[in-house]
């Protein structure tokens, strides 16, 4: 593993000569799609690109990001905010989460971390939340890495916040936000898998410890596969997951799908996933051996809050 990093700005995360990541932690993202930090370009040890960067129909996908549509007032995942009765309507209302101090960052032979702290603000400042994070990767075989995504967010508004999502508004099965990843636009058409089995925007909504997607790559005609763990001691663990494959490629383990979440203030919540990223197609035996892998990642690590 080799640590690149760009002062002020992002860290990339190598393999020998393949950049497996860059954390842009700090973006230089418009207001309107909620800055805050996202992972892009993310690639497997081969070299494939396996996320997508500010696409047309939703600019405010980038990679993978902690977005959050649905706190109390504010709008941490960008673009509109969905209003029952309404549908989408643009509101003052997108809030930023913005790095304040960088606390460790780390480099052994096989694996990286990251750890910094984050302010999340109004959109006209006002503080809502503070944020303590920690990203490690480590390799997994050789065909596959592991990211391990650790969040604990304080409320810090001044009074009680409702973490929800679309669905929990009124809007039937959008239930997104938490861990969000964006596949590459030939992923379209791709191979979601739950524990239970295979399908595509039917297993949105369903319940279940991991989901994986496996895609396939344009110009090369290789595949990859993204699996995405949830810690058995989340909220709402296991959750449901907001999957899409016919329109576009996306995973996201749910935490507040179709139940908000009340915060007080000054209490915390924390969260912890693993994202397995492989080359390949690895098949449904095969797929639940790289989600075993996340699982063990979870295991292995004691929560660091």
């Amino acid at each position: 593993m080799r640590v690149d990093h760009t002062l002020g700005s992002s860290v990339t995360v190598s393999d020998g000569d393949v950049p497996l990541f860059t954390y842009v932690y700090c973006p230089d993202t418009p207001q309107r799609e909620s800055p805050k930090p996202y992972l892009h370009p993310i690639r497997t040890r081969s070299g494939e690109l396996v996320s997508l960067y500010r696409p047309h129909d939703h600019v405010w996908h980038k990679g993978i990001a902690w977005s959050l549509p649905h706190v109390g007032e504010h709008n941490f995942w960008g673009g509109p905010t969905y209003v029952h009765g309404r549908f989408y309507v643009q509101l003052d209302n997108n809030g930023s989460a913005t790095h304040r101090a960088m606390t460790e960052l780390s480099v052994t032979g096989d694996g990286a971390t990251l750890r910094h702290e984050l302010d999340w603000t109004s959109q006209r400042g006002a503080p809502v939340l503070t944020e303590r994070r920690a990203l490690t990767a480590a390799l997994a075989g050789d065909t596959a890495w592991t990211l391990m995504f650790e969040t604990e967010m304080t409320n810090v508004s001044g009074g009680a916040l409702a973490f929800g999502s679309p669905t929990t508004k009124g809007r039937e099965n959008a239930g997104y936000g938490g861990l969000f990843w964006r596949g590459p636009r030939s992923f379209t058409g791709g191979v979601v898998q739950s524990p239970d089995g295979t399908g595509a925007d039917d297993l949105r909504g369903k319940r279940a410890e991991w989901f994986a997607f496996r895609g396939r790559h344009d110009g090369t005609d290789t595949a990859s596969t993204v699996v995405i763990v949830d810690d058995t001691a989340n909220p709402h663990h296991p959750p449901q997951w907001f999957t899409r494959s016919e329109e576009f490629a996306c995973l996201n383990p749910a935490p507040f799908f179709s139940e908000e979440l009340d915060l007080p203030d000054g209490q915390s919540l924390a969260f912890r996933y693993a994202v397995v990223i492989a080359s390949g197609d690895h098949g449904e035996f095969g797929t639940r051996t790289l989600a075993e892998r996340g699982r063990d990642v979870l295991s292995a690590s004691e929560k660091r809050w």
